[in-house]
């Protein structure tokens, strides 16, 4: 990985850490803080809704602001947050810090992945933008596991500690070695105007439909990952976080391997690893009680999943061209949280109505393959276009001069 990436990838892993830590620490923070285990859990429902609702605020409001500075400040502000949390004597406390933290999430990481897509040589976008991701990828695979032992050695607190000194490495080396790719900033493109006038574009807008769609269709039985291991594969549940550990090291490859795929062939790729993301689920709902091939569905499921995040960040990128896309990132981030709740949600409605494990991986393969028909016709409309585009207009023929008459010719 280019060292000038590095930075921008230790941002990511520490904004993912801290929005999925929480997940793992929370009967240590309900106990510690005297609130019930629903109350802790508003700390997670808070992030999601700070993410999605105020992100996109926060990326309007600093859009005349340079990217160097903006990472900067929000690196310093995420920072203070988890301190704050770190030393939160309360529940109240402890939820303003998330809430905190939550509103720096959607700008960070949008800014992180426009200024990786801008360092980039022209065509190799997506690969840059996975390898920034890759941080999310360590996120979800290490993220939530350190910060469960640190919490058995040392109390949930240190969690939020360890998070805070990873994110003051990140902003001292952004400091020290700020991005120096030629990217605009977003006052130099119109700002604010700039920003939602990107939003009107059909590409960007169909983008962040596929990211919900394709997101829901994931987590519509991700979300169950725990009983489809163990109730459907009959795992013992000891063994679920290292077979999680697997799945996650398949994200890592799915990811590195959808970044190369998305700069040689953008929307096909789109459409073939949601075909696969499908195919894989479908095969899981009919032979999911065969523990092997469950496992081995599981893997492929991470990589696909992780597989289609470049492609859908490169054509939000390509979407916008010269514009500001900052804003369109971050709105795309909060798709992703909806999707993420959405396909909860309908996951645990299917299971309320005592449907099983198999019909919720069953809807989950039908989401999956009807983002897939969306990046299918967005594929079709792109082809056609440049088909519209490489037929030359018709050109007039050239008039025939008029040869005058002469007096000769007008005598027998």
């Amino acid at each position: 990985m280019p060292f000038a990436l590095f930075p921008l990838m230790l941002c990511v892993f520490s904004v993912g850490s801290a929005e999925l830590v929480v997940a793992g620490v929370l009967p240590a923070i309900a106990g510690d803080l005297d609130v019930s285990l629903s109350d802790a859990g508003l700390l997670v429902t808070a992030y999601a809704l700070g993410v999605v609702v105020l992100g996109p605020l926060v990326t309007l409001a600093s859009s005349r602001v340079p990217r160097t500075p903006l990472l900067l400040g929000l690196m310093g502000l995420f920072t203070a947050s988890n301190v704050l949390a770190a030393l939160a004597p309360t529940y109240a406390v402890l939820m303003t810090a998330r809430v905190l933290s939550a509103i720096t999430h959607c700008t960070l990481f949008a800014v992180c992945i426009v200024v990786a897509g801008s360092l980039a040589e022209k065509g190799k976008e997506a690969s840059a933008v996975s390898r920034v991701a890759v941080g999310l990828n360590l996120a979800t695979v290490l993220g939530v596991p350190l910060g469960v032992l640190l919490e058995e050695h040392f109390g949930w607190r240190s969690a939020f500690w360890s998070i805070a000194g990873l994110s003051l490495i990140a902003l001292a080396l952004v400091a020290w070695r700020p991005p120096a790719a030629p990217v605009p900033v977003a006052g130099e493109s119109g700002g604010v105007a700039a920003e939602l006038r990107v939003l009107r574009n059909r590409t960007v807008q169909i983008a962040i439909l596929l990211t919900a769609l394709a997101m829901a269709g994931v987590f519509t039985a991700y979300t169950f990952v725990n009983p489809i291991l163990t109730s459907m594969g009959g795992f013992d549940d000891s063994t679920v976080s290292w077979l999680l550990l697997l799945v996650g090291c398949g994200s890592l490859i799915g990811n590195l391997i959808g970044g190369k795929l998305a700069d040689r062939a953008l929307m096909p790729s789109l459409v073939g690893v949601l075909a696969v993301l499908g195919a894989d689920l479908a095969l899981m709902a009919l032979g999911g009680e065969v523990p092997w091939l469950l496992l081995v569905l599981l893997v492929v499921f991470g990589a696909a999943y992780f597989a289609v995040m470049p492609g859908l960040q490169a054509r939000i990128l390509k979407g916008a061209g010269d514009g500001a896309p900052t804003l369109a990132i971050a709105i795309n981030i909060g798709a992703f949280n909806i999707g993420i709740a959405f396909g909860a949600w309908f996951g645990g409605q299917l299971l309320g109505w005592d449907l099983g494990l198999r019909v919720v991986i069953a809807a989950s393969a039908l989401l999956s393959w009807l983002a897939m028909s969306l990046a299918a016709n967005e594929l079709r409309k792109d082809r056609r276009a440049e088909r519209t585009a490489a037929v030359p207009s018709p050109v007039d023929p050239a008039p025939v001069p008029r040869v005058p008459a002469t007096a000769d010719a007008s005598t027998d």
